[in-house]
Order: structure tokens, then sequence, then C-alpha cells
């Protein structure tokens, strides 16, 4: 049964929890405004999200933040070169009547936390696959569903990248939207040290819960869309592909490979919830360039030349609009 007496008022609700959320996250979190609204997009478009940034920016704080004002479970994984897949989805053990019982692993929870994940070897990595797609995880045949909502977020070190697994490209298209977290302003920083060097911690109210979110996740879903929108997403993806009909002389000359079919999805799907959260009924052009960079980032490869030549991902997105 809806929460709400109809779609209008759901989204007018949505819109207001969003001005709510960012002002409780602010409490524990300065600056990163955008990192917060990307995050919280591709939550409530049932999509997952990763996280690249230096250390000690406080990547693990904030997505622990977004789990407590959401009033959701969130688990951290710490992944390493020895974990295992049962360390995350779980695994068979004997009872005491040595009889069969599967213990859950980390991975059932609202809110998983992967952290460093390019740090364990890709037959662990890939333990995520099934649950980031299909909502659930297999183990000795059965299916076990995870619980609803459910978001993954991965970190990322760009610095030390010595012993590490890159992500294959596959699991990379499994992630929605690739969010880079840039050092702190200067006035920033010193309200960081000045939080967080006292005795005082804020009190974080529950603003939403796990019902609530579901119930907006199927509002985006039904949120109506211009024809001319979906076709501009589309044809933004078409062009990121080199040598191809609606490729232009940049991504011939720049890229290696462009994003798939996922991305058009998720465009659309990110500037559908981009315009609900700010408060409009249905999503424009300017929505959809709102999400392009972190949906399309990590989706699309330079060639050499465009390394050389110091062009990076984001100037090639924005030459396509």
């Amino acid at each position: 049964m809806s929460l709400y007496n109809s779609d209008k008022e759901a989204a007018d609700a949505l819109s207001q929890y969003y001005k709510e959320l960012k002002q409780e996250i602010s409490k524990v979190i300065v600056g990163q405004e955008q990192t917060v609204e990307l995050l919280l997009t591709s939550i409530f478009s049932q999509g997952h999200c990763l996280l690249i940034g230096v250390p000690g920016l406080a990547k693990t704080l904030l997505i622990s933040t977004l789990s407590q004002v959401l009033d959701l479970d969130f688990n951290r994984i710490q992944f390493t070169p020895d974990l295992m897949p049962s360390d995350i989805v779980g695994a068979e053990t004997l009872d005491k009547d040595r009889n069969l019982k599967f213990v859950k692993g980390a991975i059932f929870a609202n809110i998983v936390l992967a952290d460093e994940i390019n740090r364990t070897p890709p037959k662990t990595q890939a333990a995520l696959l099934e649950s980031m797609q299909e909502y659930s995880v297999t183990i000795a045949g059965v299916k076990h569903d995870l619980p609803r909502p459910f978001f993954v977020l991965a970190t990322q070190n760009p610095i030390e990248q010595e012993g590490t697994y890159p992500l294959p490209e596959a699991q990379l298209d499994r992630f929605m939207c690739s969010v880079y977290l840039g050092y702190p302003s200067f006035e920033e920083e010193v309200k960081v040290v000045t939080s967080t060097t006292t005795s005082e911690k804020p009190t974080l109210n529950k603003i939403i819960s796990a019902e609530q979110i579901i119930e907006f996740q199927q509002l985006i879903r039904r949120a109506p869309v211009a024809q001319n929108v979906i076709e501009y997403a589309v044809d933004l993806v078409h062009k990121t592909r080199p040598r191809t009909e609606r490729s232009t002389s940049d991504t011939d000359n720049y890229l290696e490979w462009g994003a798939g079919p996922r991305a058009s999805q998720y465009l659309v799907l990110g500037a559908k919830c981009h315009a609900l959260l700010n408060g409009k009924y249905s999503p424009d052009i300017e929505d959809v360039k709102a999400i392009a960079i972190a949906v399309l980032r990590h989706r699309i490869v330079r060639n050499f030349k465009a390394e050389a030549e110091n062009i990076t991902v984001e100037d090639l997105i924005q030459r396509l609009w």
C-alpha cells in the first residue's frame, strides 16, 4: 500500500526529504555537496556507487553517516589480498548437531561499504557481482535474497596501485556512478579540523525509513520523461563509441572503447532522480548533463593519444554535449 495519495505528493515529499538529508549529513560531513547528491541519486535510482579518493577524505565516515540518517543497516568490508568470497557472501557450516547451517556474510546489509575493493583478487571481487545485479547470493545451489533496499559503495585509492587488482570493465559497468572525491578547500578543512578535534559529537536524526526509500525508488521508475530527453541520453552514449555512425572526431581520435547500453539506462534513471530531488516532476536535458560525467567516466576508455595529450575523460564527455 502506498504511503502517499498521489505521485505528485510523493515527489514533493522526496524533494523535502532530500533537503533534510543534506542538512543532517552536513552536521558531520563538511562540503562534498556534489558527492552527497550523487550518492543519494544512486540509492534512490537502485544503483551502486564507486568512490575514488585518497586516504583521509572521510569516505568511510560519509557512508556511515548516510546509513544513520537513512535508518539502514550498514556493514563495512575491508578488502585485502587474503579475503575469500565466503567472507563476503557467507558459507554453510556444521552446527552442534552436525547439520548444515548457512551463516550470512557481511553482504547481508542495506548498505555495504566495500573498502579498497581493488586490493583483493578478482575471484573475491566477483563475489559481489550477483548481489549487485540480482540482489541475492547463491550458496550450494540455494538462493538467498538480500535485504532491501540494497546499496554497494566501493572505494578505491587512486595513488597506491602497486599490488592491486583493477576492477574489470564488466564489474565497473555494474556501478551506476563513479565519484571522484577531491581535497577540501582551506575554509572547509579548517571546519573539519575544528569539529573533529573536540569531545563533542553531533547527534544525527533518522530522516527516512527503508520502506520510504523503496517507495521512492518505485516512484522514480514511474516518473514521466519526454522522448527527446531519452533520445538525448542515448545519443550521448552512442557518441562515446569510436568509429560508429554517431561518433565524433574527438571520440575517434581519443577513445578506445565507449559506453554500453547500461549507461543509457542509468542516464535516464539518474536524470529522473535528479529532477525529483530538486523539485521537478520530469527531467530535462540539463538533468541528463548533471549526471552524465558520473555515469560515463568509468565506462569509456581513453587511448594512448589522449593520455599523451593529457586529455581527461571529463573533458571528452563535456565535448560531446
